[in-house]
């Protein structure tokens, strides 16, 4: 296996401002300009070639209000003194093929794939040069790939596009597709704990079982090293669907739209600084975290994206 000399940062994203909108206002409150990801956003800076110098690229193709989210980001990244930052507004697949923006991410140390709908993300990237460029780039150089929501979701190279909560467990509901196929052997959903999304990520496994179910929650994200170590970084919690030692299912046996079973799935939780090994399928927890280590961790009511 190629070890990428990249990093993977997936983010599991706050309030959707790409697909279920509120109003306006709500949009363009002050507080909304407190960027929810702040500490992990600096994770992010920190792990980049240049820190706060590097130059970085903001991906808002998946977002219904590109212009919004942009700004969002470059007074966020501001705010950490990084100053290099510029929105790349694909909107179709003729404009991932444009030059310029191709040019770009060829000189970006961080891209940053925004939230709103994953499936426009697997859609208008797929099978293009802008998205090779990307994967070479992340297993060949110091490069940063990092994404909130449904830029988180699409990270994979199978992700989950479609599927109601409270349905999540009948047959047929949960639908998946190709990601962006940054990581493989894993599944990722987000929005994890607030949206009550277990029974998606359980039938996902149930469907797959040798890939990891990884349930991101809002402010939780993880940063991935080597292509298989992945730290918990930010407030919140992310939760570990494993299928491997899954003992029975009838996901095969049952009809279309009837409700699916499984026994003995293993569910484990991460928080801040625990670690999980893809390659061992361990997850070390962090004994004790004091409360100067809580530098990634915000306070209620700074949620955006």
């Amino acid at each position: 296996m190629i070890i990428p000399k990249g990093k993977l940062v997936i983010i599991g994203g706050a309030v959707d401002m790409g697909t279920n909108l509120g109003t306006q206002e709500d949009i363009i409150k002050p507080n909304y300009l407190k960027f929810f990801e702040q500490g992990i956003l600096k994770r992010i800076i920190t792990e980049s070639a240049q820190n706060i110098g590097s130059v970085v690229e903001v991906i808002t193709t998946a977002s219904q209000i590109p212009e919004l989210v942009g700004i969002e980001y470059i007074e966020s990244f501001q705010q950490l003194n990084v100053t290099n930052v510029g929105v790349l507004d694909i909107r179709n697949r003729e404009d991932a093929i444009n030059e310029a923006y191709i040019e770009r991410i060829r000189k970006a140390d961080v891209v940053m794939f925004s939230g709103g709908d994953q499936l426009r993300l697997s859609s208008i990237f797929g099978g293009t040069e802008f998205l090779n460029i990307l994967k070479t780039r992340y297993q060949n150089e110091n490069f940063v790939i990092a994404g909130t929501s449904a830029g988180a979701a699409a990270a994979s190279t199978n992700m989950i596009y479609r599927g109601q909560s409270h349905k999540a467990l009948i047959k047929g509901e949960v639908q998946m597709t190709a990601g962006l196929g940054f990581i493989d052997s894993v599944i990722i959903d987000t929005h994890f704990v607030q949206r009550g999304r277990i029974g998606r990520l359980l039938y996902a496994v149930a469907s797959n079982p040798g890939m990891l179910g990884i349930g991101l929650g809002e402010d939780a994200g993880l940063l991935i090293t080597d292509g298989t170590l992945m730290e918990a970084i930010g407030s919140g919690l992310t939760i570990l669907v494993n299928g491997r030692k899954m003992a029975e299912t009838n996901i095969y046996d049952v009809e279309m739209g009837a409700p699916v079973s499984i026994k003995n799935m293993r569910v484990s939780v991460m928080s801040i600084f625990d670690k999980y090994d893809l390659t061992q399928n361990q997850l070390n927890i962090k004994k004790s975290v004091k409360a100067e280590e809580g530098a990634f961790i915000n306070t209620p009511g700074n949620d955006v994206l």
